[in-house]
């Protein structure tokens, strides 16, 4: 084991994925991180900008897998050139997003590694003992504490939690490239189709009203949309069910098959709290749950619970908004 946390980034369409820097900020929690190296690794074909990018955006050196025979990821050989990388250097810690791709290949790395894999990391906190990593379980009704004992523990990192701090007076880190000739064995990946979808701002949005099945019908979206407009820079979002129903687009599905979101305030309105959806939005700094089951799951994480039909309060909501506004 050397002394050393490693980032592996991540990217696509030539764009460095934002959850990079987050992994970055995550890192530089971990209480090594104070007298240890931070290390960023990236892959694929045409790396060289982005390696540059990170660098000189991080400051952190960056050591870049230039492997031709992957224009697009490829998690066998993902896997083939971490590991063969990896089993060398020894970090304590390997660092890797919560997403589609980090799931997929963050198990098998660690069993190359003879390593431990905890999955979905939501914080970091210090012990006596040691550092623990904070992860919900059991529907998210309960946050397990988990110390990891493993000499190499791969950790993938729930986006959305961790803030980026990148500061521009820094000096750039030092970016290696490193030509891999490899091809893969056992499956080649074709390309990838994106879908286009209406983002609507939903990430970039500092108030988020999101709707779930809860709302009752599809008309009920205008009283969303009202409650939405006395907010600036705000964005209507929804669980996966109101997509699914066709009420609003993908593009703007908040949870674990949609969109992380960290605004300053998320208004739930009609949720009930699956983990799935729960998960996409845990990051907001302040939530407000209005659903008329007072047994809902989504006041577990609420910091403000209202129990009402949502057809009732919202309209009283607004108007006293406009009141008070007008008063001013």
């Amino acid at each position: 084991m050397t002394n050393k946390i490693v980032v592996i980034a991540e990217h696509a369409d030539s764009q460095v994925n934002p959850v990079t820097y987050e992994l970055i900020a995550f890192a530089k929690k971990l209480p090594q991180a104070a007298s240890w190296a931070i290390q960023v690794l990236i892959l694929g074909a045409e790396i060289q900008n982005l390696a540059h990018k990170i660098a000189d955006e991080s400051g952190l050196d960056v050591m870049g897998f230039e492997v031709p025979g992957m224009p697009v990821y490829n998690g066998e050989l993902y896997n083939k050139v971490l590991a063969d990388h990896l089993v060398e250097v020894r970090p304590l810690y390997v660092c890797i997003a919560h997403t589609s791709q980090g799931s997929d290949f963050a198990p098998a790395l660690a069993i190359e590694l003879n390593g431990a894999c905890i999955s979905g990391i939501e914080d970091v906190l210090s012990f006596e003992e040691g550092v623990c990593l904070a992860r919900p379980v059991y529907g998210g009704k309960v946050t397990a504490h988990i110390r990891p004992l493993a000499a190499t523990s791969i950790l993938t990192i729930q986006p959305g939690f961790f803030k980026s701090d990148n500061q521009s007076d820094q000096e750039s880190g030092s970016v290696t490239i490193r030509k891999v000739p490899i091809e893969p064995r056992r499956w080649r990946s074709m390309g990838i189709k994106q879908i286009a979808m209406d983002t609507a701002g939903v990430k970039e949005a500092d108030v988020v009203v999101a709707a779930g099945q809860g709302i009752g019908d599809r008309d009920n979206l205008d009283l969303i949309n009202q409650l939405a407009s006395i907010f600036a820079k705000s964005a209507v979002a929804g669980s996966r069910i109101v997509c699914d129903l066709g009420w609003l687009a993908y593009g703007r599905q908040v949870g674990v098959t949609g969109a992380t979101v960290s605004p300053q305030l998320y208004i739930a309105c009609g949720i009930s709290g699956a983990i799935q959806h729960v998960t996409g939005m845990r990051g907001a700094e302040f939530i407000v749950a209005i659903n008329k089951d007072p047994a809902a799951a989504i006041f577990q994480v609420a910091d403000i619970c209202v129990v009402e039909d949502l057809t009732t309060f919202i309209p009283i909501l607004i108007e006293t908004y406009q009141k008070t506004k007008d008063s001013r």
